[in-house]
This record gives C-alpha cells, sequence and structure tokens, in this order.
C-alpha cells in the first residue's frame, strides 16, 4: 500500500469519522487525535484501522473516539484543521486543544476568576508572537555586541543605510506590536481579530502620526518640562485629541480590544445574521477608532508620564525607596508597554544631570527577570521539555546578550503563575542591595545586559545587585518549580508519551490493527522507550507474535526468566483488563492483577529505566535486556500522584521484591479508576515467548509470568 499524502490522510480520515459536521472538537495528544462525535455510530472503524499512517483506533465512551497516528499527530491534525471542510459547514470550527484546556481551566477557577482571566487574557495575547519576539530581540544582541566592541555606534543618530536597514529588521516587531497584540487579544476575546488590528493601525498610519509636530492646521503642539517631550493636540470635529506616536505600545490595544469584544458583540445580538458580515466590522470600526483616538490611547500615555514625574520626584526626595520601588514596578509596567515613558526621562536625565539614575535599579529587575527564566532552563533540562528548553534558551540569550525582557515575559512569565512571585523577591533583594549601596547611575543610554555592565558607575555595586538579584530568581524557580504539583504531573507524562512515540527500541507484535496502538496517550507513561515504533508505522512487521518459534532473527529459547507478582492479589489476562490499548497487547504480554494490598514491589532484579513522578508507572530493564512496565491502575495518572507513595528514582538498582510504592487503594477506586494493576514486557517481539500465569490467588512475589529469549 503506498502511503497517502498528508493531505490525503487527512481527508480520509475526516471521511472515516463521518464528515465535518460529525465533530464537536478535536484535539491531539502526544500520539493520538481525539475526537468528540455528534454521532459515534458515523464512525468507520474499519476503514480507519485499514488506514496507511493510522496505527490503530480506540472507541471510548460518549461519543469518543481515538485514532492513534504516533509522532506525527500534530502535522495530521494541522492538515484536518486546515480541510476546506472544517473551515465553515453545518457546524462551527472544532475546538482547539488550547480552546479546550481553557475550557476545563474556566470550569475550575474559584474566587478569585478574574486573576486568572487577567492572565491568560495577557498570555494569549502575546504567546504567538514569542518567534518574532526572539527574531527580533537576538538581532538587537548582535547588535549590541557589534556596538560593545566598538565595531558600530548602535545608538547613532548619523548611522549608514546599512544600519539603518538593520534597525528596522528589529524595530519592525517593536513598533507593530500594538496592532499584533491587538489581533491576537481579539481573537482570544472570540471577536473578528482582523477588525481589532484595523482599529489600532488607524492610530499608527503616516496619516495620523504625520501630525504630531506638523503645522497642520487645527495642531497645536506644547512640552512637557519635566520629561522634556513634545506634546501636540488636533481639533477633530472640534473636540480636542491629543496625538501620540503609540508604537510598541501594548497597553492601547489590550484596553481598546475588551471594549472592541463588548461592542462587537452587541452589534452582533443587534444585526441580523445575514448582514452581520458588513455592519457589524463598520460600526466597530466607527465607534471604536474615534474612542481609541481620542481616550482610550491618551490614557495609557497619561499614565506612563504620570508615573515618570511621580518618579522623578521620589528619586529627588526618597532615593533609597527609589532604588526599591523601580525593580519591584517594572515586572508590572513591561507588560502592559508603561514603562516606555520611563525610556523618554532616562535620556532626559543624561541630557540634563549627565547621568540617568533610573537604568541601574532597573537592571536589577531586568536579571530579577533572566534569573527565573535560567530557572525554567535548568528545570526544562531536568525534566527534558524540549519546546520549554528551546524558549527558555533562546529568551536567556536575548536578556543577557541584550538586555530584551519581552521574551522571557511573553513567552514564560505570564504563561506560570508561580513565576512571579519568586521573580519579585529577586528584584526586591537586587533593589535593596542597589539602595543600601548609595544607587548606582549611568552617562549612556543602554540595554540592560552583560554586554553593557562596564557603563554602570560604580560598576561594583551594579555588579553585586544584578548578581544577587539573578541568582535569588534562579534559585526560587528552581526549586520550587513554575509549574504546580498538577501541571507538572501532567506534563512529564506528556512528555513521556512523546518521547516513547518519537524513539522507543521495541517493536509490538503484529496482530490486529488495534494492536498496533503502541501508542502510550498523555496519559499513560511508557518511559523504557519500547511501544514507540509500531508495525503501522512503516507497514512491516519486524517482530514475531508472543509464543512463536525462534527465528533466524530471534535466540534460541534458552532458560525461562521468571517474573514474579509486583502486588498481592487475583491474576487475570490482559484480556480482561478494560483498557483496550493494553488488552490489545500493543504495550506487550503480560498480566493484571487485582490488587489485595497496595504494596507495590520490584517483580525482578534490573535498573528502574523511569518512574512516573505521580507514582503510577515504573519501567525496569534486567541485565539481560528485558524491559518490563508496571503500571498501577488505570488512567490513574490523572489523580497527579494523589494516594501514591513513591519509594525509588529513576536510575536506581533494584532487586525483586524491594519496595517501590505504596498505594492507598481506596483513594484510586474512589477516584473512579479501576485499581487492577498491570505487567507487560514491553519489547515482547524480542522474546521467543512470554507466557502469563493466570487464574491463581497470589502473594507478592509469586512468579506470574516466564519470558524465554
Amino acid at each position: 500500500m503506498n502511503t497517502p499524502t498528508p493531505g490525503a490522510l487527512a481527508e480520509q480520515i475526516l471521511s472515516g469519522v463521518g464528515g465535518a459536521e460529525n465533530i464537536g472538537s478535536l484535539t491531539h495528544c502526544a500520539t493520538r487525535l481525539r475526537f468528540e462525535l455528534h454521532d459515534g455510530k458515523k464512525v468507520d472503524q474499519a476503514a480507519l484501522d485499514a488506514l496507511d499512517g493510522v496505527m490503530g483506533t480506540v472507541p471510548q465512551s460518549g461519543d469518543r473516539f481515538q485514532i492513534v497516528i504516533g509522532g506525527a499527530v500534530a502535522g495530521v491534525y494541522s492538515d484536518i484543521m486546515n480541510l476546506p471542510s472544517m473551515a465553515g459547514g453545518a457546524t462551527a470550527r472544532p475546538q482547539s486543544d488550547a480552546e479546550v484546556k481553557a475550557e476545563i481551566r474556566a470550569k475550575g477557577r474559584g474566587r478569585f476568576a478574574w486573576l486568572d482571566n487577567f492572565f491568560e487574557y495577557l498570555s494569549d495575547s502575546f504567546r504567538p508572537l514569542l518567534g518574532v519576539l526572539l527574531g527580533a530581540s537576538l538581532i538587537i544582541a548582535i547588535a549590541s555586541m557589534l556596538d560593545a566592541f566598538g565595531v558600530v555606534d548602535f545608538r547613532s543618530a548619523d548611522k549608514s543605510a546599512t544600519w539603518v536597514f538593520v534597525d528596522s529588521m528589529w524595530r519592525s516587531v517593536l513598533y507593530f506590536l500594538p496592532i499584533m497584540v491587538a489581533y491576537n487579544a481579539a481573537k482570544k476575546l472570540k471577536i473578528d481579530p482582523w477588525v481589532g488590528a484595523t482599529v489600532m493601525a488607524a492610530v499608527m498610519t503616516p496619516n495620523f502620526t504625520g501630525m504630531i509636530g506638523s503645522k497642520t492646521p487645527g495642531v497645536t503642539t506644547t512640552t512637557n518640562t519635566t520629561l522634556g517631550t513634545s506634546e501636540s493636540v488636533a481639533h477633530v470635529f472640534g473636540l480636542p485629541m491629543q496625538l501620540n506616536d503609540y508604537g510598541g505600545q501594548v497597553f492601547v490595544p489590550l484596553l481598546m480590544v475588551a471594549l472592541l469584544a463588548l461592542v462587537y458583540k452587541g452589534l452582533k445580538r443587534i444585526f441580523p445574521e445575514n448582514v452581520q458580515m458588513v455592519f457589524v466590522p463598520f460600526f466597530s470600526m466607527l465607534i471604536m477608532i474615534p474612542m481609541t483616538a481620542f481616550l482610550i490611547g491618551p490614557m495609557g500615555v497619561w499614565a506612563g508620564n504620570g508615573l515618570g514625574t511621580g518618579l522623578s520626584w521620589l528619586n529627588g526626595n526618597a532615593p533609597i525607596v527609589f532604588a526599591i520601588v523601580i525593580p519591584m514596578l517594572y515586572p508590572f509596567l513591561v507588560p502592559l508597554g508603561l514603562h516606555w515613558p520611563l525610556n523618554a526621562l532616562m535620556l532626559v536625565n543624561i541630557n540634563t544631570l549627565g547621568y540617568d539614575f533610573i537604568q541601574g535599579p532597573m537592571g536589577t529587575w531586568n536579571f530579577a527577570c533572566f534569573g527565573a527564566t535560567a530557572g525554567v532552563l535548568l528545570l526544562s533540562i531536568r525534566h527534558r521539555e524540549k519546546d520549554m528548553r528551546q524558549t527558555a534558551t533562546g529568551a536567556l540569550a536575548a536578556g543577557l546578550l541584550g538586555g530584551i525582557s519581552e521574551p522571557s515575559l511573553y513567552g514564560i512569565h505570564l504563561r506560570f503563575k508561580r513565576i512571579y512571585p519568586r521573580m519579585l523577591v529577586g528584584c526586591l533583594v537586587g533593589g535593596v542591595i542597589i539602595g543600601l549601596l548609595g544607587g548606582v547611575n549611568t552617562k549612556a543610554f543602554a540595554f540592560t545586559s552583560l554586554l553593557t555592565i562596564p557603563v554602570f558607575d560604580p560598576m561594583i555595586k551594579y555588579i553585586i545587585a544584578i548578581s544577587a538579584a539573578f541568582f535569588t530568581s534562579m534559585a526560587l524557580v528552581y526549586f520550587a518549580d513554575y509549574r504546580t504539583k498538577e501541571e507538572r504531573a501532567e506534563a512529564n507524562a506528556e512528555r513521556d508519551a512523546a518521547e516513547a512515540a518519537a524513539g522507543g527500541k521495541a517493536v509490538v507484535p503484529a496482530q490486529t490493527a488495534s494492536a498496533q496502538t503502541v501508542a502510550a496517550d498523555d496519559r499513560e507513561l511508557v518511559g523504557v522507550g519500547a511501544a514507540a515504533a509500531a508495525t503501522g508505522a512503516t507497514g512491516a512487521s519486524t517482530g514475531s507474535v508472543p509464543g512463536a518459534a525462534a527465528t533466524a532473527e530471534t535466540p534460541a529459547a534458552g532458560k525461562g526468566l521468571e517474573l514474579t507478582a509486583p502486588v498481592a492479589g487475583r491474576v487475570i489476562g490482559l484480556g480482561e483488563v478494560e483498557d483496550p490499548v493494553f488488552a490489545s497487547r500493543a504495550l506487550g504480554e503480560g498480566v493484571g492483577i487485582e490488587p489485595a494490598d497496595g504494596r507495590v514491589v520490584a517483580p525482578v532484579d534490573g535498573e528502574l529505566i523511569t518512574v512516573a513522578d505521580t507514582g503510577h508507572a515504573f519501567g525496569i530493564r534486567t541485565a539481560n535486556g528485558v524491559e518490563v512496565l508496571i503500571h498501577v491502575g488505570i488512567d490513574t495518572v490523572k489523580m497527579q500522584g494523589e494516594g501514591f507513595d513513591v519509594r525509588v528514582a529513576a536510575g536506581q538498582k533494584i532487586a525483586a521484591g524491594d519496595l517501590l510504592a505504596e498505594v492507598d487503594l481506596g483513594a484510586v477506586r474512589a477516584a473512579g479508576h479501576p485499581a487492577v494493576t498491570l505487567m507487560t514486557v514491553l519489547n515482547t517481539a524480542d522474546m521467543t515467548s512470554v507466557e502469563p500465569h493466570v487464574g491463581q490467588d497470589v502473594t507478592a512475589g509469586t512468579p506470574v509470568v516466564t519470558v524465554r529469549r
């Protein structure tokens, strides 16, 4: 059978589940497509199982249906979502994975739901921009390095055309950030994102910004004596409108879109559906563009200018307090874009005083921010989180070399609420040190990075302060984790499943199509690395059926290795287990045991290759290469470790009978999960035979499986 093209496979899967109109929602985990269907009876399971590229199918209760794809699941999911029939039709577009998770989180919110909603709004407005923010930040970092080594004067107003062009490469992102944020924020609030982008773009056109400081009739210009900035006011329709350059402002689009959502949804209730496409955007623009230009935009600028004036007063009257306030305020100012007016104040200080007093304390905030990112990076390495490791590496490089905090904030910190309190401690420590040591000044406007440390005076005080801020935040984030216990358990389970799907060693037996569901879904741990390479992934079987005679590729049968019962109880065959993946023997031959107590012991001598953080699964490899999976209960990963007392760690050498964990079976059953403990030989295909001994009541340590190589 020829392997179908990605688009063809997506169409075949869509047809097999009854078409786009039969899909209520579609998400995916590490290896499986997860469908919520309107009518599960419309599924052609046989046709789906026969598809090359589909490892197997798993029907579930309540019109839920899973299709096992393996490591390519994200691409297949994307292909399905991009099919023309998924863009419209009889039903709304199926929910994305992020949307479903957001709904689940929303159901569990408590009395501080508004705070959760606020952080989600910020995070989802910036997260899609992470790639271009990192790209722009690294361009800045390179330019800053060249400036530090005297290759080019990065801050000069007389740069050559070459460096003006280089500037445009990163300024394109930061200047037009308000339009991008408006698009994402509108999408987050489920309104037309192009309307949000259009409203914000209206006050950033050359026509609008060209009036600033011009002699256009009806425009007057005044000077702010404190900040040394010019303020232009245009009289439009007889009303005064403050003119501002909104490049880089993100507070304005966030506030604007929140109000736009109310207007947009209100208009949709007023106009009939057949005319909404024309009149809802029209009236939304007609209302919100003037509202933004006259009110919302100036409010953001007034807030920033007022803050700058207040800080100038504070530094002159209480410099120690000022050194503490600056790093404590910046973590909240930067995400909202309210830190930009302070840049103007820094320049005014340099021009009038010959030095600036803000950048020193501000540097401690930056390095506390980078320290928190470093803590996340170390955790991502420790927990083998590939995506987060890449994100944190790029953000840390942009921060330490370019002094840019946005990639850390928007890509990491605003996504995880546990980071901010720990980062603030680092800010406080650095600010206190700056204040106690008498302050730090600089004669240059610089990005606060490793490369610009020499511009601060006294340099040794600055180094002490930023080092303390950095390592305090890093240590607090690393040792306390940026994820909750529940989030960590879920993330680790998804990681283990993804690793199993991408890099496993064993090949499952070629039995039925459902037996090719090798996959460890994101609710299962298959850490020894078996369960990944299903025969369906290549269209050919290389393994042998359990119990088959030895072949040239299979060593002759030798003395059997006895696997003993990990728990006391009644031994049953895998076919009696409620989980279809284990029952199909996709994870190898073995047994299930209905446990009589919660003591889980090692069934064989070997090394613990994996231990689930949730305590529900253990992977053991013996000295002669037999890979054994012990899985306590079904779907118990959802308990997130509650009721599981793990007594071992990955990498540990164990002997048969050693205690692995103590499990509260009452808690497992109370949570609605079967307590059956499963033991399988993951690399069954490499064995001459795997012989389960079922139908007996046993104590822990009684032989229940014989393995022959």
